[in-house]
């Protein structure tokens, strides 16, 4: 299955949210959806799951124009949606059934998902008698019982210990490996880079980069090279005199054991490597030093709002 945006414009009153966005997200995969706070991220997430309408543009499934009531989708919303006086498995049947299964199928749904997420013991009691992340598991069951092929994770892991993160974090890869799409939003970039192949950085209601993370990592210019060694001064000081013709700074740290290196050409980095080797320096790692998802989020958003 792919989900195309297609030139999405909103418009409330006077004031352009989205300018003619564009993305597609496919089955089987997750696509990171960024942006700083006012960028469009939550219109557009209202706009494909038909709360609001777009002003142009169109939202096509395998070509065709999207038919929600065949689209199974499940959003997970940032402001948490469930009912805090409520049991939790009589509001996980009455959820089911408004997303369009039977009783008997909401109450098989129920029982399967409070039993992965090791909450099967919480079943009678009240939301708000849990705790934060607990009522966020919870949230997350919600979400997942109609089996959507679409599933909307906005700020998933908000409020979770590591041990709930990580349980979480395997019911989304079930899914993923199960041939959901999933369109995830969050602004904790290490679970950007550990789900998503594909991002989209939204500002000020333009797509400002779009592609495989990947891909966009390795259009950043690759002469910043990471060697990591124990005899890490040893090291800088012998690159500053045997390779100085060839870069533009060398440094050396103490906090990892590694020697960043500048060079003046990012072809001499092979070079850099044979030298040390046949030098006979112990290394521990050799590597370009990419930009951090969070780096490129940063440039590509900084003065947009």
């Amino acid at each position: 299955m792919k989900i195309e945006i297609r030139n999405i414009t909103k418009n409330f009153g006077e004031k352009e949210v989205l300018r003619g966005i564009s993305f597609e997200a496919e089955s089987g995969r997750a696509h990171g959806l960024l942006g700083r706070n006012g960028a469009g991220k939550t219109t557009t997430i209202r706009i494909i799951m038909g709360v609001f309408f777009q002003n142009s543009g169109e939202i096509l499934v395998d070509g065709k124009e999207i038919n929600r009531d065949k689209l199974k989708i499940g959003y997970l919303p940032e402001e948490r949606g469930l009912y805090p006086k409520i049991r939790i498995n009589e509001q996980l049947i009455y959820f089911g059934m408004l997303r369009g299964l039977s009783k008997q199928q909401a109450k098989d749904a129920s029982v399967k998902w409070l039993d992965r997420m090791g909450m099967t013991e919480y079943k009678d009691k009240k939301l708000e008698t849990l705790s934060k992340g607990n009522q966020q598991k919870i949230q997350l069951a919600a979400t997942l019982l109609c089996d959507p092929k679409l599933i909307i994770l906005d700020e998933p892991f908000s409020g979770l210990d590591p041990v709930n993160a990580m349980l979480l974090k395997d019911v989304i890869k079930e899914m993923i490996d199960g041939g959901s799409a999933v369109l995830f939003s969050s602004h904790q970039m290490n679970y950007i880079e550990e789900f998503c192949r594909d991002i989209s950085i939204l500002n000020a209601g333009r797509i400002a980069v779009d592609g495989q993370i990947n891909e966009i990592k390795r259009s950043y210019p690759r002469n910043t090279i990471l060697i990591y060694s124990e005899k890490y001064e040893h090291l800088s000081a012998f690159i500053s005199k045997s390779f100085s013709g060839r870069i533009d700074s060398v440094d050396g740290s103490e906090k990892d054991n590694a020697v960043t290196v500048k060079l003046k050409n990012e072809n001499d980095k092979d070079e850099l490597l044979k030298l040390l080797l046949e030098n006979k320096f112990q290394l521990d790692g050799f590597k370009v030093k990419e930009p951090s998802l969070n780096d490129i989020f940063v440039q590509y958003t900084e003065g947009g709002i």
